[in-house]
């Protein structure tokens, strides 16, 4: 059974009222346990654990610490293509946005991975495409990952989903792991925000996972666009995903990111709005129901509110990143997907995490340790 069967199990409006009907003394008991349910989880991403941050953020740096050290992975992503046959209404890449398409050549990527070597000594790298099967379907997406392979240790990809036998395929041209971002759990309102491509067929997207972790794949990465739809809602159900994939794919690791929704090309405004303090309250209760999940943020986050999580739950940060296709060198002015916040280079990110007691890791695994 794949987890789009499971997530039947829940009702969307009834996990709101779950987690709206939380109080206090269900928080308080959360943070007693040491093993969380999924209804623990709802109390600490409830109205009413606001009262009891500092308590989470205490409980959040000790699991941290414990699992990790005072360590925090560096990752960058080089976007190859923006070429995408989506419409997702948010997305600066929406096959209906008019501006030049960029595919880049093998060569064009191997000048991009000169230039990211030459920024810093990144060993993990996250490739990124629009979604289109025709100019970036799995032979493209091979050829990449050759071509990247001397360069990088670690490579990740973050592209329209596969089926099983082309993950395995890309794991012998050197793939380590997939990111993908179901960007909402809200079946019913999931075509408003992907109207047409494949992007809009839910659960090719959602059991995208599972064939992930039957490919074998070392390393899964998931999230939800928060900006979309209930937030506290929609990282529950993010929540019982995990689980689920930690249940079946035992032997992969995972890790899960929390994209605020930036500026992009159409103009689209998010229909929820996170502050700072509920990004931190998701933070401190993703890490406490799940020890040993790598957390990670992007340069979406502005520098002061990056550093202040690094000691409270933080595992991994990009630097330095470019959203464009081809900008570290090839195509500087390409149309980027979104906004950065963070645009301080590498070098001062990870000045930055020194000078918090802690140790940036450019290289943290090689498939020979494995």
């Amino acid at each position: 059974m794949a987890f789009s069967e499971e997530l039947k199990k829940y009702d969307w409006q009834q996990t709101t009222d779950a987690i709206l009907s939380k109080t206090i003394a269900d928080v308080d008991r959360a943070l007693r346990k040491q093993r969380l349910t999924d209804d623990d989880f709802m109390a600490l991403v409830s109205p009413a654990a606001a009262a009891r941050l500092e308590e989470m953020a205490a409980l959040s740096r000790m699991y941290t610490r414990q699992r990790f050290g005072n360590t925090i992975a560096m990752y960058i992503p080089m976007y190859i293509t923006n070429s995408c046959t989506n419409s997702c209404v948010y997305c600066g890449f929406n096959r209906h946005n008019h501006f030049d398409r960029v595919v880049l050549t093998p060569s064009q990527i191997e000048e991009e991975c000169k230039a990211i070597r030459s920024m810093a000594p990144f060993e993990n790298l996250l490739l990124v495409t629009g979604e289109n099967p025709k100019v970036a379907g799995t032979d493209y997406l091979e050829e990449a990952l050759r071509t990247c392979r001397p360069y990088f240790n670690n490579l990740t990809i973050e592209v329209m989903p596969l089926k099983t036998e082309d993950y395995k395929r890309l794991t012998l041209s050197g793939l380590n792991g997939v990111v993908c971002f179901q960007e909402t759990y809200n079946r019913a309102k999931y075509k408003t925000y992907h109207p047409a491509g494949m992007k809009s067929n839910f659960e090719w997207r959602l059991d995208g996972f599972d064939r992930m972790g039957q490919a074998g794949l070392h390393k899964i990465g998931m999230g939800v666009l928060i900006g979309l739809e209930d937030w506290r809602t929609d990282v529950t159900m993010m929540a019982r995903h995990l689980s689920y994939l930690r249940r079946t794919y035992w032997r992969t690791r995972f890790s899960v990111n929390f994209p605020r929704m930036r500026p992009a090309a159409g103009g689209f405004q998010p229909n929820i709005v996170m502050t700072d303090r509920e990004l931190a309250q998701l933070t401190f209760a993703f890490r406490i129901f799940d020890h040993d999940v790598d957390l990670s943020f992007s340069t979406r986050e502005r520098p002061d509110f990056r550093d202040n999580m690094l000691s409270l739950g933080a595992t991994s940060m990009s630097a330095g990143s470019k959203t464009d296709p081809g900008g570290y060198r090839v195509y500087p002015q390409s149309l980027e997907q979104f906004a950065v916040s963070d645009s301080r280079t590498p070098a001062e990110v990870a000045e930055a995490i020194r000078a918090r007691g802690y140790e940036p890791v450019w290289k943290d695994w090689d498939k020979i340790f494995d």
